[in-house]
């Protein structure tokens, strides 16, 4: 008798535990999809193409043809052997691909810039962890044929000025197909790809080389800004461009003392923009920044490398974008840019991701009821699974 009371008494016990199991595996579950996939979907469906400002709803399908989708992002900062931990470099490359993939499904962007510092570690990375680098990056940021991916080069990709050199240059290069001082146009708009590293102005091999590709470029976009009639002698045998102002994308900013009159949610914070920016560092030189306006006279510039949002006008007329970066790992709201544009005209959308305290939020909560779901188990079978349990249920019951 007491056998068969003891084999019932077990049963109940392993049914209860067996409830108890599936009722927090499916409570967490959902918890975890919701974190891990659902969340970039609900946050990212809100953005939406901006609308250019000559573009009605009456246009022609033709001026809807000449639209160009691009997504414009910055500083990844893949991490790599020698700073990166297993961990961290899990959650965030997890992140970051997520969010990419998402928006690629979600928005159908036809090309995506992304403005510099691919790797965290290219500045000093060995051959075997480039590599390894480079396939973790492409994994992540893979795309579909009809998208286009164009990469930037930047300062934690090849080394500061001081550290770059000709292998570091080449190996990025041969794997992005990024030429510096590249000119790249897409549907009748001329963007300028500039290696910021190199203007440093000092006379370097590399840096000769930058400045007078740059050179080169701006006297051919010049001359395709002119009309026919207007044509000077030295324009006759140039290389005709799409008569359309330059789009600038680097991964430095052009010259600002500090990020000061910078505004919004991303901007750097209170206690930091007033500290000074260190040219060459921060920011291109003075006269690296001025070379660039008065060359090109861009409609707008595009940079990243500060980590947080900023929007300055150079000139009084040149607009400039600092995109904030793309990973957690600088930032608690990354976000990246949308713009729709034509060879005349563009209109610019940010585009934010998951902020990081929420999806941490809601792993605290779900934490908090996985452990009132355990003690409510424990106390139905009147089993306590730790002592101070017992002494606070004493407590109140003497209460």
């Amino acid at each position: 008798m007491a056998f068969l009371r003891f084999r019932i008494v077990s049963k109940l016990f392993l049914r209860k535990r067996c409830s108890l199991t599936l009722k927090l595996l499916c409570f967490t579950l959902p918890v975890i999809v919701f974190c891990e996939f659902l969340i970039y979907y609900i946050v990212i469906i809100q953005c939406h193409w901006p609308q250019v400002k000559t573009q009605t709803p009456e246009d022609s399908e033709q001026t809807s043809e000449s639209v160009l989708k691009a997504m414009f992002l910055a500083d990844t900062h893949l991490l790599g052997e020698i700073q990166g931990h297993w961990l961290d470099k899990l959650r965030r490359e997890w992140q970051m691909e997520r969010a990419f993939q998402t928006a690629l499904w979600l928005l159908q962007p036809e090309v995506v810039f992304i403005l510099g510092d691919i790797f965290d570690e290219g500045k000093w990375s060995s051959s075997q962890a480039w590599s390894d680098d480079v396939r973790r990056f492409q994994k992540m940021f893979r795309h579909p044929a009809h998208t286009e991916l164009i990469v930037i080069v930047g300062n934690h990709d090849i080394g500061f000025h001081y550290e770059m050199t000709e292998l570091k240059l080449k190996r990025f290069s041969q794997v992005f197909n990024f030429t510096s001082e590249k000119l790249v146009t897409r549907k009748g708009i001329n963007f300028v790809l500039v290696n910021s590293v190199a203007m440093e102005g000092d006379g370097c091999k590399i840096c000769r080389a930058a400045e007078a590709k740059l050179a080169e470029l701006s006297h051919r976009l010049n001359c395709s800004l002119q009309k026919p009639s207007n044509y000077q002698k030295e324009c006759r045998n140039v290389d005709k461009l799409p008569p359309s102002s330059s789009i600038l994308l680097q991964h430095y900013p052009l010259y600002r003392r500090s990020d000061s009159r910078c505004t919004g949610e991303d901007a750097a914070p209170l206690d930091k923009r007033n500290d000074p920016f260190t040219e060459k560092y921060d920011v291109l030189s003075v006269e690296a920044s001025q070379k660039l306006l008065w060359w090109f006279q861009p409609r707008l510039i595009l940079s990243g490398h500060t980590h947080s949002a900023c929007e300055v006008l150079h000139n009084g007329k040149i607009p400039e974008i600092s995109v904030p970066s793309f990973s957690w790992r600088n930032r608690n709201n990354p976000s990246f840019i949308m713009g729709s544009m034509t060879s005349t005209d563009f209109s610019l959308y940010k585009c934010f991701l998951p902020f990081e305290n929420t999806v941490v939020a809601i792993y605290c909560a779900a934490g908090a009821v996985f452990v009132l779901l355990i003690l409510a188990h424990f106390q139905s079978l009147r089993i306590v699974p730790f002592p101070f349990v017992q002494h606070l249920i004493t407590k109140h019951k003497a209460v």
